[in-house]
């Protein structure tokens, strides 16, 4: 038996079935009546951004398929030499381990938000932006012990000289998500400790009163950062 809806003080049969579905969808009132701007926006960027990241790794694997050289075996690439031995991909497990623990970290800041708690908030945020830092730290060692083996954008000592390109091109974009990331968690962090949230205090970044939504939104970015490096960790260094 069809629904009824109310609207103006009078009532109109509501389509159930698939029909149902399309109308829900097509309805902003009804489909996206409790999403706010901000949290839309961050949805709409991290989509175009996935489609950027989606277009390198089709990229790198047609390259890696197509090339007739030998390509560079990640083990003996990234190796880190450590008392006189060579430990395959140790580096990269730790920024792996040190990344997807900031995404914990940015959960329980995001929890932390909605109860109002403006201090484990902000020091939770400023953790997640540490360890952000610290795998930009990493990543930057990384570099610079392959440029220092002889890897360039256009050669490297191993094999295939697509290899180079496809590596600083791919790793260098993300990184600078990372970094910007860390940026940001530090600005939203400060005006969480400065309780500018809970006053509503006029700038950059403040929402209405007692709000955290922000920090959802960071959130938001994040975990989709975090996301982004477990495909670029089993793309390159696992494949």
């Amino acid at each position: 038996m069809a629904e009824t809806l109310t609207h103006i003080g009078q009532t109109e049969p509501r389509p159930t079935g698939w029909q149902g579905i399309a109308a829900d969808w097509s309805s902003d009132q009804r489909a996206f009546k409790n999403v706010s701007w901000g949290k839309a926006m961050m949805w709409i960027f991290l989509l175009s951004d996935t489609f950027i990241f989606g277009c390198f790794l089709l990229s790198y694997m047609s390259a890696r398929i197509s090339t007739r050289v030998p390509w560079p075996n990640p083990s003996e690439v990234f190796a880190l030499r450590i008392g006189g031995s060579d430990i395959p991909l140790i580096l990269i497990a730790i920024m792996t381990f040190v990344l997807i623990s900031s995404s914990g970290t940015m959960a329980m800041a995001v929890n932390f938000g909605y109860r109002r708690d403006r201090r484990k908030t902000a020091i939770l945020m400023l953790l997640t932006a540490a360890l952000g830092a610290t795998f930009v730290g990493m990543q930057a060692f990384e570099w610079t012990k392959l440029i220092t083996e002889g890897v360039r954008p256009w050669g490297n000592p191993w094999g295939a000289a697509q290899f180079g390109s496809s590596f600083f091109m791919i790793t260098g974009f993300h990184g600078t998500h990372v970094t910007i990331g860390v940026i940001f968690l530090i600005i939203v962090a400060r005006k969480v400790w400065r309780g500018d949230y809970d006053t509503g205090r006029r700038g950059f970044f403040t929402s209405r009163t007692g709000h955290y939504e922000n920090v959802e939104i960071m959130g938001l970015y994040w975990h989709f950062v975090d996301l982004v490096w477990v495909f670029i960790f089993a793309f390159f260094y696992l494949w």
